[in-house]
């Protein structure tokens, strides 16, 4: 008889649940028009990615939380863009001045709020994110944002290798198709992060209001 997947992984250990710190900071990570407007080539659909992050972001908020949000934006001629624009092509829509790099209609980063500007998946990488987190105190990273198999997950992988408790939540995030999406979602839950429902992120956020 043939194992299933749930079974073979429980086995082996993995969705092992780990403890939430005390200290959190939300991310929201490249939440940007090449995402929501329909005629750009990294169009995904994913409103209701935003809407639920936009209602975790208000809990963050009252909660005192920091609120840390993410965008790419390449010199003209996207010289800086490596091997990931070369890759996705469609990176280019995010060169300096294309307005599909603009945040959408409620996401404008409020004065307190952090905008971390990065070339490549991670939030950390090539950043001072790590260190303006260790810094500040915090432990926990509430993770949403776009898409879930790329810049989401780099993203995760990233926050538990620097020494942040990565919470992922499943309903602010968003990929260009379910399939990619709950595959990485499984992913991550696996070995890498605590994967969440909104109503937990905003649980937990309230936890730790001040």
């Amino acid at each position: 008889m043939t194992e299933d997947l749930d079974s073979n992984y429980a086995r082996a250990g993995f969705h092992h649940r780990l403890a939430y710190g005390r200290r959190p900071a939300l991310l929201l990570v490249d939440f940007v028009e090449a995402y929501f407007e329909p005629t750009s080539p990294l169009y995904a659909g994913v409103d209701a990615a935003l809407a639920s992050a936009l209602r975790i972001r208000a809990a963050a908020r009252t909660a005192g939380a920091p609120v840390i949000l993410t965008n790419i934006v390449y010199t003209q001629g996207v010289f800086d863009g490596g091997l990931f624009r070369r890759k996705v092509p469609a990176l280019s829509c995010m060169e300096k001045g294309n307005p599909l790099g603009d945040w959408p209609k409620g996401l404008e980063p409020l004065p307190d709020e952090l905008v971390i500007t990065k070339l490549y998946p991670s939030a950390f990488f090539g950043t001072a994110l790590a260190s303006t987190l260790t810094a500040a105190g915090i432990d926990t990273v509430i993770i949403t944002g776009l898409s879930t198999s790329g810049c989401v997950r780099a993203t995760c992988v990233d926050a538990m290798s620097y020494g942040f408790m990565p919470i992922v939540v499943r309903d602010a995030c968003g990929d260009r198709a379910a399939g990619p999406h709950e595959a990485n979602l499984y992913d991550m839950s696996a070995k890498y992060a605590e994967v969440v429902d909104e109503a937990e992120a905003i649980r937990y956020l309230a936890a730790v209001s001040p």
